[in-house]
């Protein structure tokens, strides 16, 4: 389905203007960065800076002045179902915990959607001054640089990423043993603690495929876009093309992803996990 882009009264579209935004989102990180900051644990092995609400507050109050009839869904306050209507989806800082132990590797989430379709995404990364961005059907760029996913064939070429699952020990109990299966078949493996770039950089050709346990939409909506405009596939864990609240994430080209399936198809990672999706947690 195609939609057009809202616009500004000057003429902006939503994806001019999420760029935009992401940039003086960036000069709020790279002013905290060498600042000591405030702390707080919101969950197992989650915390919140007050940089994070910070910068929520200036991406919120940036979009309502231009967009005041758009709902929004952010990770510190949630707020609007991201499912319905134009909403615009934020994460401040995505990998919050690299963030606050001064480890560079962290970025900002902006995206829109219609009625949980995700029709344009931004993330920005200020330490490297790279914005990875897309809109539907105009492409998926690295600055102004189009991208795309790589064009490796063979497994054992693969540079597959992925993180540590947030909440019960299994999700990353499941990943864990997910990859230790497939060790002997990849090229090598990383952790890098972002999501968002994690899903960037297989969009880019950096990397080849990226797993998780399961997401929050503030953590994966720009990569849902990012990996069909640069070329690839995003889906879950049973390899339906992922949305917003889907179980588990597979981000690769659709030859690494068929492999994938293939390769792991009767490991517990690949069982429907558990636990109910909870728009409200994290």
């Amino acid at each position: 389905m195609k939609y057009q882009l809202p616009e500004t009264e000057s003429g902006k579209d939503v994806w001019q203007l999420a760029r935009e935004i992401s940039l003086s989102a960036g000069e709020i990180l790279l002013d905290w960065w060498p600042k000591a900051k405030e702390i707080s644990d919101q969950g197992q092995n989650d915390i919140v800076t007050n940089v994070d609400r910070e910068c929520e507050a200036h991406i919120r109050s940036a979009i309502q002045a231009n967009f005041p009839e758009h709902g929004i869904f952010g990770e510190e306050e949630k707020g609007d179902d991201p499912t319905t209507g134009w909403t615009w989806i934020i994460d401040p800082i995505d990998g919050t915990q690299n963030y606050a132990w001064g480890i560079p590797c962290f970025s900002t989430v902006i995206a829109i959607a219609k009625d949980g379709e995700v029709v344009a995404g931004v993330n920005f990364d200020p330490i490297n001054n790279e914005m990875f961005h897309a809109a539907r059907g105009k492409g998926a760029f690295l600055n102004e640089e189009k991208i795309q996913v790589s064009d490796i064939s063979k497994f054992e070429d693969v540079i597959l990423v992925t993180d540590p699952a947030y909440g019960p020990a299994s999700g990353t109990t499941d990943t864990l043993q997910m990859l230790r299966k497939i060790w002997p078949s990849l090229k090598t493996a990383r952790m890098i603690g972002s999501s968002a770039l994690s899903i960037s950089y297989v969009a880019a050709g950096r990397m080849d495929i990226f797993v998780h346990h399961r997401l929050q939409p503030y953590d994966q909506a720009a990569g849902m876009i990012l990996m069909e405009e640069a070329g690839g596939l995003m889906t879950d864990r049973q390899g339906n093309r992922a949305e917003l609240y889907s179980d588990g994430v597979i981000a690769s080209s659709s030859t690494i992803h068929q492999e994938f399936m293939e390769r792991t198809k009767h490991l517990q990672w690949r069982k429907p996990s558990s636990r109910a999706l909870n728009p409200r947690e994290r």
